[in-house]
């Protein structure tokens, strides 16, 4: 198997103790059966729900020495949730399995490499996102993640993939990673629709209100655009629903 930095790993037997540093990479091992193979998790690993597990610290501060503590034999981690000085020192213990899904398409490889890596079947829960796919008519979107300095999803994002994926076009989709620009710039861009996901910066409808001309979706839970994984399927849920609320897109 090759993470997202193209290193090989080899897998004679699946990893009995792993730590999981990306919430949404917890959710998915749990959804494929794999959950009894997490032996740690982050403090941001809310799903599913009640998990009663070791915690380490953020995905941004994991407490290391509680990482080792634990002995995993494998730990994962995502190139832009967790940071590189972690992986350093946690690889000198344990491997350390990379990921950076960008697409629909990437979550679904990562949730086969997931069941290869863990010798469970993942067909069903690739049947789920595949059914969860859609096509909606033509619309402009942008998604901001920050205010103050107001701070947006550019073309090369996962979550601007994901609302791609069913017809929209990023109004920012030129732009890389997360441009900085105020909203009467991004406004006079003329998105039909402005996504306001409550995570990582928490939105508030005084926040929608203020943002006049397209029509504004939310605040709603960030993860449903955020987390990659087994949650990208109830994100597609909630921009179909959304579509059929609003009228357009439509499902086509």
């Amino acid at each position: 198997m090759r993470d997202a930095l193209g290193r090989e790993h080899r897998f004679d037997a699946p990893p009995r103790r792993v730590v999981s540093l990306v919430p949404s990479l917890t959710e998915t091992l749990f959804d494929l059966g794999a959950g009894d193979a997490v032996a740690g998790i982050t403090d941001f690993c809310i799903f599913p729900a009640g998990l009663a597990l070791p915690r380490v610290g953020g995905t941004k501060n994991p407490r290391v020495a509680d990482i080792r503590a634990l002995r995993p034999d494998l730990v994962y981690m995502n190139l832009e949730e967790n940071l590189r000085r972690h992986a350093d020192e946690i690889e000198t213990f344990a491997p350390v399995f990379v990921t950076e899904p960008k697409s629909v398409d990437d979550v679904a490889a990562l949730i086969a490499t997931l069941g290869a890596i863990h010798h469970r079947d993942a067909g069903a829960l690739l049947r789920e996102l595949d059914d969860a796919r859609f096509t909606a008519a033509p619309f402009t979107f942008a998604v901001p993640i920050w205010k103050s300095p107001w701070m947006w999803c550019g073309g090369d994002t996962y979550v601007s993939a994901l609302v791609e994926s069913i017809g929209g076009r990023n109004v920012l989709r030129e732009r890389e990673r997360y441009p900085s620009m105020s909203a009467d710039e991004v406004l006079a861009l003329e998105p039909d629709v402005v996504f306001l996901p409550d995570e990582p910066y928490a939105f508030t409808s005084a926040d929608a209100v203020a943002l006049r001309g397209p029509r504004v979706i939310g605040p709603f839970p960030g993860h449903l655009f955020t987390w990659h994984g087994s949650r990208t399927i109830l994100g597609l849920h909630f921009l179909l629903e959304t579509s059929l609320l609003h009228r357009t897109p439509l499902r086509v």
